[in-house]
């Protein structure tokens, strides 16, 4: 099954996530900001990463362009809070493949991994 990289520095958040994926079978990977998110795609190159936009050190945005000058083929899908709609357009075109608008329903963050992994 594929391997995901879930990041957001809430961690109430990663672990409610992580117990979802990893209840449906993905391996999942932790990670509380941007920084770590980086490192941890480097070292264990993820299948996907959920990665939320507002966090310390290195904010999602960030993360995104650093994954992806890494791996131009990196797969990511931005989490994000009501209201932050013109971050997330910059998301896409920086080049996020989706956006996960919280709070979330577990179909919608099982389905969006299912599009890009199968």
């Amino acid at each position: 099954m594929a391997k995901i990289l879930v990041v957001d520095d809430a961690e109430f958040l990663r672990v409610r996530i992580s117990k979802m994926l990893v209840g449906d079978g993905y391996e999942v990977i932790e990670a509380e900001n941007g920084l770590l998110a980086l490192n941890a795609y480097k070292a264990q190159k993820p299948d996907v990463v959920l990665m939320d936009i507002t966090m310390p050190e290195m904010d999602g945005l960030t993360a995104l362009r650093e994954i992806l000058a890494f791996d131009s083929g990196a797969k990511v899908i931005m989490l994000t809070a009501l209201g932050q709609e013109s971050v997330v357009l910059e998301a896409i075109k920086s080049g996020a493949k989706d956006f996960i608008v919280k709070p979330f329903e577990r179909d919608r963050v099982v389905g969006a991994l299912q599009k890009l992994v199968g």
